[in-house]
């Protein structure tokens, strides 16, 4: 977050994104964060955003871990990452109302809701078949899938091939925003990205002082892409793993959806006991039943942050014996 207040959010867009929430989670962050590590990194809106002076940044998607690789080389020289975008565009002439609104009126006339969708539809089936028929993936062309595609996602089928059809979106002024803050930030940052399950990706660090650990891992009782790998398994392997953590002293905090519909996720109620947990306001949506409000999203910390100031207060304040 900048000194003016602003929060950055990642030109990944993605499902589950912290940008909305990332003003009330990060009140509860350490203030001197030496490294900052995180084992589920998505779109990368929280490390955009958190001021540390190094970053361990790991996901299991190999795709979200190559785009974040490309962009971040792109940002040495943003003018020819455009250069080739626009190119990119024109070829599949897809729309682009950062720069021009090409979308004829009659079309919006007919179609007033969703005339990017078809406007963009011959084009974008023709860039996605082009990228699953290529032995070598363009990560441009992957990440231009990502923005025109539907509520900008990644999904493959059991081939490996990209398998969303068109979203009602856009290169739009957002887009280019989030793109000059993502290259900006990252020319400022040591990042090092790994694409590992994260029990792989944490016992290959040797922890310092001040580290911080952050986790925003699947949630375990909701449904999106991302979930298909994450199940209550994993979840005992992790809340373990963070045991473990909190006895060698290292400070982490951790999101979660404890309730969503009609499940608890008793798992990671009962273990978060024994720590500290604040309630948050989330944003949280399901690509699969975006009306569905009755959930409740929480941060736990192994830390008091009432040391960092005395306005917070905590529903559990146990003291974490270490």
């Amino acid at each position: 977050m900048s000194k003016n207040g602003k929060v950055y959010r990642s030109p990944l867009f993605y499902v589950g994104d912290k940008y909305k929430l990332y003003p009330e989670i990060s009140k509860y962050f350490p203030t001197s964060i030496n490294r900052f590590i995180e084992p589920f990194t998505g779109g990368g809106s929280v490390f955009l955003n958190v001021r540390a002076k190094e970053y361990l940044l790991n996901d299991i998607d190999e795709n979200v871990i190559k785009i974040h690789k490309y962009l971040t080389r792109q940002a040495q020289n943003p003018a020819l990452f455009y250069d080739r975008v626009f190119q990119e565009i024109t070829k599949y002439n897809l729309s682009h109302s950062y720069i021009k609104d090409v979308v004829p009126q009659t079309l919006k006339n007919e179609w007033q809701k969703t005339y990017y969708a078809k406007f963009n539809k011959i084009g974008f089936n023709e860039l996605k078949q082009n990228f699953n028929k290529s032995q070598q993936k363009d990560i441009l062309e992957l990440y231009l899938l990502l923005i025109y595609g539907f509520n900008r996602m990644l999904r493959f089928n059991a081939k490996g091939e990209y398998n969303l059809p068109v979203g009602n979106v856009d290169f739009n002024k957002n887009v280019a925003v989030a793109l000059n803050d993502y290259f900006l930030l990252t020319k400022r940052k040591r990042i090092t990205f790994s694409n590992l399950d994260f029990a792989d990706f944490l016992d290959n660090i040797k922890f310092n002082d001040d580290d911080f650990l952050y986790l925003d891992p699947p949630y375990l009782i909701t449904f999106s892409e991302y979930n298909k790998l994450w199940n209550t398994k994993t979840e005992q392997r992790l809340i373990d793993y963070l045991d473990v953590l909190n006895d060698k002293g290292l400070n982490f905090a951790i999101s979660n959806v404890t309730h969503y519909k009609d499940k608890i996720n008793e798992l990671f109620l009962k273990w978060s006991e024994q720590y500290f947990i604040k309630n948050i306001k989330s944003n949280y949506i399901s690509y699969h039943d975006n009306t569905i409000k009755s959930f409740s999203e929480v941060l736990v910390t192994n830390y008091n942050p009432a040391t960092y100031s005395s306005e917070l207060q905590f529903e559990n304040n146990t003291k974490i014996t270490r």
